[in-house]
């Protein structure tokens, strides 16, 4: 893109006091070039992962957040949190992780044992 030495033009009729100096205005327009570009990139990417690649937990995962949010609620007595880990047969720190830190994700068998787990503490049964 090739930049223009003279300064850029303004509508005739604009008020004086709009009159900038030719530097700054191409200073702030390259300044909004490059933030409009930098935004498409991080937005490109941000779309759609990887073909195959492994989910992390946030935005893109609101199932996870819910399930997570709803067992990190039954979890209010001490020791039900280390219960639940010999449950689904994890550490008590692997559980905190999914649960309370969100950094990863369990797989599927697990998944599916939170969710009957969850089902039957609204039930008013104990798995553990």
């Amino acid at each position: 893109m090739k930049h223009s030495t003279r300064p850029p033009r303004l509508p005739l009729g604009m008020p004086p006091q709009l009159n900038l100096p030719s530097a700054l205005v191409s200073a702030l327009m390259e300044a909004a070039v490059k933030s409009v570009r930098l935004s498409l990139q991080t937005a490109r990417s941000h779309r759609r992962p990887r073909l195959g690649a492994t989910l992390k937990p946030g935005v893109d995962t609101p199932l996870w957040n819910e399930l997570a949010a709803a067992v990190h609620a039954q979890l209010v007595r001490y020791g039900e949190k280390a219960r639940l880990a010999r449950a689904l047969r994890l550490p008590r720190q692997r559980v905190h992780e999914f649960l309370r830190a969100r950094r990863h994700l369990p797989d599927a068998e697990r998944t599916l044992l939170l969710l009957v787990w969850l089902q039957a503490r609204n039930e008013g049964r104990d798995l553990c």
